[in-house]
């Protein structure tokens, strides 16, 4: 099945270079903000505390993940702007060395100027007619020339701008590539922080604090029971999701056995044959906006201010996500803290 892309638009390769390309310069001060270290709190006294405040660095990392992700999808979109600017760059050259030919004939021609070659003209004519057809001939042969030097300079300036623009790419993307490793070390070394935060509540805290996140799991349904028509796009990507259910949370998973929650919602769409990007903010500007309402079968379902978790929606009031840091993919009410608005992706 030929994969199907969901985009909000398109664009032309030149002005989504630098477009790429200026996005790409705020990077880091989109970023960098979320990925601050935290000053050092207070030492939580009891263990009510302790589990807010593991809650609170929970919550935290989702919106972290998600800065991650977006960075992502900047230096993704940076590395194809640097590859079709030295594309481009390629081809004016390519043109530049089309002329070659012309010009090497123009010096050989011996063509020194058009005054000259009218004295001469003059000066070996027999005839007034005679003259009158050289003149032209050389006027001919002028235009032609000025032309052919015109185009080669045009083409020049063409080549040298594209080089320019290919080089000014490269070096973004490499920067972009640069500091997206070290966000996602400091990703890494706050995860592991909570994780050991995590271990040392007691069992009925870190389910407090997990049903706090990311709801109360519930059974998971079969999807014959699910108000789905088989073989459908929406039963293949609900199907999929569910079948992923008790498997780990892990930042940046897409599969198949580790995921993340958006990680989870573009694998289970990918099996219906919709490629989705890897962020839940992306995949919230996709497809139609439905309210609480509306919602239906394969909704994909967002969470938080900003966007920072989505889930499937199921139906009957369900949702299959990968809910957060040491909780596994699972069902769960769509009816959680920070539900914001769902969307459409099939028609």
């Amino acid at each position: 099945m030929q994969a199907r892309q969901m985009s909000t638009g398109r664009r032309n390769p030149r002005r989504r270079a630098r477009a790429v390309l200026t996005v790409g310069s705020a990077l880091v001060a989109v970023v960098a903000g979320v990925l601050a270290p935290a000053p050092a709190g207070a030492t939580p006294g009891t263990a009510a505390e302790a589990r807010k405040l593991v809650e609170e660095a929970a919550h935290q990392l989702t919106v972290i993940d998600e800065q991650v992700h977006e960075a992502e999808l900047i230096v993704a979109a940076q590395q194809q702007a640097a590859a079709t600017a030295a594309q481009q760059a390629r081809d004016a050259q390519a043109a530049l060395a089309e002329f070659e030919p012309a010009l090497r004939a123009i010096a050989q021609s011996g063509y020194t100027g058009k005054t000259q070659s009218r004295v001469a003209a003059f000066l070996t004519s027999e005839s007034a007619a005679e003259l009158v057809q050289q003149m032209t001939t050389l006027d001919m042969i002028a235009d032609h020339t000025n032309r052919v030097v015109a185009r080669v300079a045009a083409a020049q300036a063409e080549a040298q701008r594209a080089q320019a623009a290919a080089d000014a790419a490269a070096a973004t993307a490499a920067a972009g590539l640069g500091k997206l490793a070290e966000q996602k070390a400091e990703v890494e070394r706050k995860a592991t922080e909570y994780q050991a935060d995590f271990a040392r509540l007691s069992a009925a805290e870190q389910t407090v604090v997990t049903e706090s996140i990311a709801g109360r799991a519930i059974q998971a349904p079969s999807a014959v029971d699910l108000p789905v028509v088989p073989g459908s796009a929406v039963a293949i990507a609900i199907e999929t999701a569910l079948a992923q259910v008790g498997d780990a949370y892990q930042h940046g998973g897409t599969g198949p056995d580790r995921f993340d929650c958006s990680g989870l919602t573009s694998y289970a769409y990918a099996a219906a044959g919709y490629t989705l990007p890897h962020s839940s903010r992306a995949q919230s500007t996709m497809g139609q906006q439905v309210s609480r309402s509306e919602l239906q079968p394969g909704d994909l379902v967002f969470y938080y201010t900003p966007v920072s978790h989505v889930a499937l929606y199921i139906g009957n009031g369900m949702i299959v996500h990968a809910r957060t840091y040491g909780s596994p993919v699972a069902v769960t009410s769509v009816d959680q803290a920070g539900y914001r608005w769902a969307v459409r992706l099939t028609g």
